[in-house]
Parts: C-alpha cells; sequence; structure tokens
C-alpha cells in the first residue's frame, strides 16, 4: 500500500518540488496549504508534471481541528513540515509575525505527532540557525553552536528544541530536522520553480526577474565584506536536490525501528559569493545584467556553507547538481511563466 506523506506548504517552491520527488520515490503526497505564501496555480502545474492533480487541502496549518480533519481524513503515515514564514529581513522587520506563525504550525503537526507517535516527521529547519559561525566557515551540525542572528533563524532553532523536548518526553518517535542551506533553481522542465508573492526576497528570482525586465537594476547587499570579492558567500543548492534530501529523510525514518532524533546539513558543502552567482547567471545564460551595489543588508551572515559528511553517511544523499544547472533552470522558469523566447 502506498504511503500517504503529509506536506505542509506543499504549494510552495520547496514543498512544490518535494511533492513531484516524493511521487517519484513511490510515496503518495496530501498537499496541506493556506497559499499566504504561495500560489494556487502551482497544483495544476505539479499535474503537468507528474500526470495527475496530487490531493490538497487549502489549510492553515495553525488550525488545529482542521489538520487533524485532514490527518485523519487520508490515514497519514508521514509527515514533512515546510510550512512557514521564510525571509530573513522581514522577520526583522516583523518578529512577531514569525513567532506567532512559525512557531504556532509546528506546534500543531507536532501534537500530530505525539499523538501518532509511530509516524516519522521531518521539519524544514534552516542553515540560519548557526548565525554567523565564530571562527569556521564550513558549519558541522554536530560540533557548531547554534546562534541565530535573525528572528527567522530563531524560529527554526527554537522549533528544534521544541522537536528535542517531545522526542526526550515521549519514547518512540522518529524525527529529523535538515539545515538546509541557500535552494536555488527549478524543476529542469521549467513548469515549476520559485514564484515569489510580491518583491523577491531571494537573489536568484530577482536575478531572472531583473533580466525579464520586471526590475531596471539588481541590487546587490554589501560589497565590503571581508570575503575575496566583498561580497556574502553562500551553500546554493539546487532545488531539485533539496527535495530529494526531504525524500530521502522520509524514508530513512520508515526504516528505524527504534525512535531516533535526528539533525543534519543539506547543501553542496561549497560555498559561492552573490556576485560569482551573478557572473555565473551571465555566463550561463548569455545576458548582461544592470546591477548596482548597496549597503549591507540587517541579518545577513558574512559566509557559511556545510559540512554535508553526516548527510551522505546517515540518509546517503549527496547533491548531484552545481550552481550552473541551477541559473540555467531558473532563466527557463523565468521564461515560462513571462512567455519569453
Amino acid at each position: 500500500m502506498t504511503k500517504k506523506v503529509l506536506v505542509t506548504g506543499g504549494a510552495g517552491y520547496i514543498g512544490s518540488h518535494t511533492v513531484v520527488e516524493l511521487i517519484r520515490a513511490g510515496f503518495e503526497p496530501v498537499i496541506v496549504d493556506d497559499y499566504r505564501n504561495s500560489d494556487p496555480s502551482v497544483i495544476q502545474r505539479l499535474k503537468k508534471i507528474i500526470g495527475k492533480e496530487p490531493e490538497h487541502v487549502v489549510c492553515d496549518v495553525c488550525d488545529q481541528n482542521k489538520i487533524d480533519e485532514v490527518f485523519q481524513a487520508f490515514d497519514i503515515a508521514g509527515v514533512i513540515h515546510f510550512a512557514a514564514y521564510k525571509a530573513v529581513g522581514e522577520s526583522v522587520e516583523n518578529p512577531l509575525k514569525y513567532y506567532s506563525n512559525n512557531i504556532s504550525g509546528l506546534n500543531s503537526i507536532l501534537r500530530l505527532i505525539k499523538r501518532n507517535p509511530q509516524i516519522p516527521f521531518v521539519f524544514s529547519s534552516s542553515c540560519t540557525v548557526y548565525g554567523e559561525p565564530s571562527g569556521v566557515k564550513e558549519v558541522d551540525e554536530k560540533t557548531q553552536r547554534a546562534i541565530p542572528t535573525s528572528p527567522y533563524g530563531y524560529t527554526k532553532w527554537l522549533g528544534e528544541q521544541i522537536i528535542e523536548d517531545l522526542f526526550k518526553s515521549q519514547a518512540g518517535l522518529k524525527m529529523m530536522s535538515l539545515r538546509y542551506f541557500n535552494p536555488i533553481g527549478a524543476h529542469e522542465s521549467g513548469i515549476i520553480g520559485e514564484l515569489p508573492v510580491g518583491k523577491p526576497n531571494n537573489l536568484l528570482p530577482f536575478i531572472t526577474q531583473t533580466a525579464a525586465g520586471l526590475h531596471n537594476e539588481l541590487t546587490i547587499f554589501g560589497n565590503d565584506y571581508p570575503t575575496h570579492d566583498g561580497t556574502c558567500i553562500r551553500d546554493y543548492i539546487h532545488v531539485v536536490d533539496l527535495a530529494e534530501a526531504h525524500v530521502k529523510a522520509i524514508d530513512y525514518l520508515f526504516t528505524q525501528q527504534k525512535g531516533c532524533n535526528e539533525i543534519i546539513n543539506i547543501g553542496t558543502g561549497k560555498g559561492t559569493s552573490v556576485l560569482e552567482l551573478v557572473e555565473t547567471f551571465e555566463k550561463e545564460n548569455n545576458i548582461k545584467l544592470n546591477y548596482s551595489f548597496g549597503p549591507r543588508r540587517s541579518g545577513d551572515v558574512i559566509e557559511i556553507y556545510a559540512n554535508v559528511d553526516y548527510a551522505l553517511s546517515l540518509i546517503k544523499w549527496k547533491a548531484k547538481k552545481d550552481i550552473k544547472d541551477a541559473v540555467k533552470d531558473a532563466w527557463n522558469w523565468e521564461k515560462s511563466i513571462r512567455d519569453l523566447k
């Protein structure tokens, strides 16, 4: 019997790609999303890729009664929890919005897990829990202390703590938190990709929108950082690789006979500067971008990339794609939604 996996925030950027990979792996995803931070058209886009309309319910995960109903109606066997606000800058400006929504939504799902301890749970965490690493750039989840520098990062760190406390209080729970780094790119079909609501908060969609003529200029926040070209350095991971990591994680938990609570980094293990990403986009797509440098952005970390050894050893996952793939796929996606040649 096909296992049904509840995917909260499944119409979002990472969630929708994970839905595709779940189906490829033989699972049946059930999407819950309230579309506050995503677009309903994603459901029909997913149908074009997977050949059928995925199970989906309009639902705010903070609504405990509604999420309980969904859980029972679909006989859920596993949960991947994405649903959350996710913009670092916005979280600095409006922290209560983030603490209220992100923690309440997680608690709502965990109450279900508490009542159904046999059901594996994967939490979509973030590298922002590390904050500004002290003395290191490559962070190891086993040794690096988590010190977030933004309210968004704190919601993810606090989420991990809540999960750990629940695990300690109840034997047999099977849970995993994925501290993923900077997702970029789109599905190679060009049918789904990052679809920001309003002005993009992430770099690559702003790059593609600038290339498509939606913005006159791209602003790179800060060129006076102590890096080789003065811009921030990140571990950019292709969204399809990231989606596969979530599938590997839930699959691993399904095979465990005993309770476990793991935290793993999901990245490429390589650092790329903001300017390098811009230049790679220009080169791979033969496009010249109009960009300028602006002031540093509050909450941004200078340089961070993942140590991914534990992901390989535990769930047998390793990134397959690189930033060249990502910038080409992202531009293919942007062209498809703008009807550009």
